[in-house]
């Protein structure tokens, strides 16, 4: 039988430990950061389902393959109007967003 490691913990631990409390700024600036991460995979990930090259988003959309390059490697944030042409003219898709209190 294997010893557990000790020096394990949750993500949510190690955030703590780390960044602080949820609603300090250094763990409100990961989260944020997380999200613009997030957003950036998801399009990815919906560009390759849909077969499309960045070049080819970035045509149907009306913008430049590097601007959809930097979105997707989190170099670059997007506006919410961008972000909406994209999903829906570029990947043929629906944006939905939600507000959590």
């Amino acid at each position: 039988m294997k010893a557990k490691n000790k020096n394990l913990m949750t993500l949510e631990v190690f955030k703590e430990k780390n960044y602080g409390k949820r609603g300090t700024k250094k763990r409100d600036e990961l989260e944020s950061g997380y999200e613009n991460f997030k957003i950036g995979v998801l399009l990815q990930e919906a560009r390759l389902q849909k077969g499309l090259t960045q070049e080819e988003l970035a045509e149907k959309v009306g913008t430049t393959k590097s601007y959809i390059s930097k979105i997707e490697n989190n170099i670059k944030e997007a506006r919410l109007s961008t972000l909406h042409k994209i999903v829906e003219l570029g990947l043929g898709g629906h944006l939905n967003l939600s507000i959590k209190i």
